[in-house]
């Protein structure tokens, strides 16, 4: 067997036709593996014909469902290259990434028609030849219809060719220089990633898992490759929400899932609203943030682990675990690495610091990026002797625990959204109205943290409002500011760095909700 991500599917097909593969608890939508593996199958042979090929790069614009499931591994099958859109972005930032990519497909979900329509008639053009919608309705002049490509085509499996170290998907992160970068993840990064996650975490098959965190997630990726590894049931949200995922753990039996701090706070809050039976739900993963140990023993309460997880898109996700009990003993810790994953603690000079002390978080595993797309300086600052640098600062104690003590690049993560202060600040220095800008983050109950703009005003009319105002349009909502904080000066160091630690101690917060 070639090591072809699409072709895990296919085994698991084989191995196990009758296993529900696939569950949609709002429409009560169910497939099997071998059903699931044959609608795959239907798309990559669509999409061939379409003339997509090995190496063609091919974007899915799409909500959680099984339309993303399947084309993903249909394009992993034809050896082409998946390129996962964050929805939540606007026009003009899927345009860099659809053009920066090079992806001549794209496959959205008919909510985003608006969106695409943009992006069809853009002056500058994306670079997109074939536009296919998913969903019923009217389908736009410059698009095909998804289920009538798929309808007419074979459900017998497309010859494959790719594996190892062919791409299988490049994965846009915020960058610091406020441009994205797209993660490049070979069919052997992404198996190791799978490899690693099942031999470290408690996943049995028959199990079920629900999937709610975004597709274009890592975070959802990895483990719903996993889960067709492992022999798992992914039962599918389309999109979040604290009510229906205590629903859908009674409904279904669901028994571990991956949700975010914010996300298990939010379910917490509704716990007593849906007192249903959540027995057969062993284990949530958490991550993107630090787990406050109340959480976890509110949990642990309800006789539900959390395990809290460290990882990037870099790693393919994995990078350190730890247990509920450990958790709570060691309080803040995120760990030790994953079963198949190296973790040191690093100083300036690329040697581990000693026990205790705070230095860049350096990982080495086969589940580690390939690179960069298109940016090798910023691989080769990452990529180092065989080791991924993080740009995270961490202590390691001496039981070889990894505790995470702030991030050196200044990345916001809020509600498990990676959000780059350097993209925020590029777009509020759009208007004439601002001088000066840095952007931090504030502490959230909400939401772990917030973005707050710190504005220098270039003239007496200047509001928050304003300002907020002119950024809106350019950002995914996610990534707005919050609040406007206007001072005199922005504070820099001799070379022109913005200290953020200084404005973090002037503004602490908490951000406004």
């Amino acid at each position: 067997m070639l090591n072809n991500v699409g072709l895990f599917l296919a085994k698991r097909a084989h191995l196990s036709p009758a296993l529900e593969a696939f569950v949609d608890p709002a429409t009560d939508r169910r497939l099997t593996f071998a059903e699931l593996d044959a609608r795959s199958n239907r798309t990559a042979n669509a999409l061939a014909g379409a003339g997509v090929g090995h190496g063609d790069r091919v974007a899915l614009l799409m909500m959680n469902g099984a339309e993303f499931i399947e084309s993903f591994f249909a394009i992993a099958k034809l050896g082409a290259v998946v390129v996962p859109l964050n929805w939540r972005l606007v026009a003009d930032e899927l345009a860099f990434i659809l053009s920066d990519s090079g992806a001549k497909t794209l496959l959205f979900d008919r909510e985003f028609a608006d969106t695409v329509a943009a992006l069809n008639g853009r002056a500058e053009p994306t670079g997109v030849e074939t536009w296919v919608q998913v969903g019923h309705g009217a389908v736009p002049d410059f698009a095909r219809d998804y289920d009538e490509l798929q309808s007419a085509a074979a459900a017998e499996s497309p010859a494959v060719s790719a594996c190892d170290d062919d791409l299988l998907y490049i994965m846009y992160t915020s960058g610091t220089t406020g441009l994205p970068k797209g993660v490049m993840h070979t069919h052997a990064t992404a198996m190791w990633g799978v490899v690693t996650s099942n031999a470290t975490s408690d996943m049995h098959y028959g199990d079920r898992y629900i999937v709610a965190l975004p597709l274009f997630h890592v975070g959802a990726l990895t483990p719903l490759t996993t889960n067709v590894y492992a022999g798992v049931t992914s039962v599918v949200l389309r999109s979040f929400d604290p009510v229906v995922v205590w629903q859908t753990v009674a409904n279904e039996k669901i028994t571990s899932m991956l949700a975010v701090p914010a996300m298990l706070n939010f379910m917490l809050q509704v716990r007593d609203k849906v007192d249903l039976d959540r027995s057969t739900l062993r284990w949530i993963m958490s991550g993107a943030a630090p787990v406050p140990v109340s959480l976890i023993e509110a949990y642990h309460e309800l006789g539900i682990e959390i395990h809290q997880v460290y990882g990037l898109t870099e790693t393919c996700g994995p990078a350190c675990l730890i247990s509920t009990e450990d958790a709570v003993r060691k309080a803040g810790s995120t760990g030790k690495p994953f079963f198949h994953t190296d973790v040191r603690v690093v100083g300036e000079d690329g040697n581990e610091v000693a026990r205790g002390e705070v230095g860049e978080v350096a990982i080495r595993g086969a589940h580690v990026m390939k690179g960069y797309w298109n940016r090798p300086d910023a691989t080769a600052e990452t990529l180092r002797d065989g080791w991924l640098y993080s740009g995270d600062l961490a202590s390691m104690d001496d039981d070889g625990f990894v505790t995470i003590r702030d991030r050196s690049k200044d990345m916001i993560i809020s509600g498990g959204e990676n959000i780059y202060p350097a993209e925020i600040e590029n777009a509020l220095l759009e208007n004439d109205d601002v001088r000066d800008a840095a952007v931090i983050g504030q502490p959230s109950e909400k939401w772990g943290e917030t973005p707050v703009a710190v504005i220098v005003p270039a003239s007496d009319g200047v509001t928050a409002q304003s300002v907020l105002d002119d950024v809106a349009p350019r950002l995914a909502r996610f990534k707005h500011p919050k609040a406007v904080e206007f001072v005199d000066e922005i504070p820099r160091n001799p070379s022109g760095k913005i200290l953020k630690r200084l404005l973090r101690e002037r503004f602490p917060g908490p951000a406004a909700e």
